[in-house]
């Protein structure tokens, strides 16, 4: 996919103005493409600094100068009994515009400047306890501290694609029941973020653990998530299953039904 084509559908997908069929392609390339990631974050970051912008105003002397102005033409034309408005207008109206424009200019490029210092700060601060975070969750030798790390996922604000890759990991893979729970907990804070919501319905067919089972099938009937309706029902007749899973994935199939 090409980068404007990509873009304009991410605009399009932030504002909620794709179909399902959009959406979900625009999210698999989300899961795949990591430049794709960054660009999302980018432009989501610049949508929510343009919609809490305060509008620009200009001043009231600069107002009542142009209001003055105004008048002294109209009445010069009325004078003349003509309809049409006088060049000298269009040139105090374009002056006006220009004052108001540069002073918005400014503004911006001063705001905008501090603006981006801060995303570099808060960059670094992410950048430094994502490092941290997946230290801990690779961490083979001990669990509390993988269940640390994973419990750092819980205190940040946004998820990118590697830190999805590792609770999905942590999730599938860990030892660990408690951590496997952690790693839940922590995905289900996500949920509406690209690709998270798949991690989920896919961990359901493929997760042995009777406890995070429950969990999984909980936080998915939770979503209303329709998709593991057939995961729930082979839950149910698949003899080897856990009677109080089976029980679980019954309730789940009675609520979404």
């Amino acid at each position: 996919m090409d980068n404007e084509k990509l873009e304009a559908q991410l605009i399009d997908y932030i504002d909620g103005k794709l179909s399902e069929k959009e959406k979900a392609e625009v999210e698999q390339e989300l899961m795949l493409n990591e430049e794709a990631y960054k660009l999302y974050e980018q432009l989501k970051e610049v949508i929510r600094t343009i919609d809490h912008a305060k509008p620009m105003e200009p001043s009231l002397r600069l107002k009542q100068q142009f209001e003055a102005s105004l008048r002294e033409e109209i009445a010069a034309q009325q004078k003349q009994k003509s309809i049409f408005m006088h060049p000298a207008t269009y040139r105090i109206a374009a002056a006006v515009a220009l004052l108001i424009l540069g002073g918005g200019v400014g503004f911006w490029l001063s705001t905008n400047n501090q603006h981006q210092q801060e995303l570099a700060r808060l960059r670094k601060e992410m950048e430094a306890t994502k490092t941290m975070m997946m230290a801990m969750i690779e961490n083979n030798q001990s669990a509390s501290q993988r269940l640390q790390g994973v419990n750092v996922a819980l205190s940040i604000s946004s998820v990118d694609a590697d830190i999805v890759r590792a609770l999905s990991h942590t999730l599938r893979e860990d030892p660990n029941t408690n951590v496997r729970l952690a790693a839940l907990d922590a995905l289900s804070k996500f949920h509406n973020e690209p690709g998270v919501r798949k991690v989920l319905i896919d961990a359901l067919s493929t997760q042995n653990d009777p406890v995070v089972q429950i969990a999984l099938i909980q936080l998915l009937v939770k979503m209303k998530e329709q998709s593991i309706v057939n995961d729930l029902q082979d839950l149910v007749n698949d003899e080897g299953t856990m009677k109080a899973v089976k029980d679980e994935a019954y309730s789940g199939l009675m609520k979404l039904s």
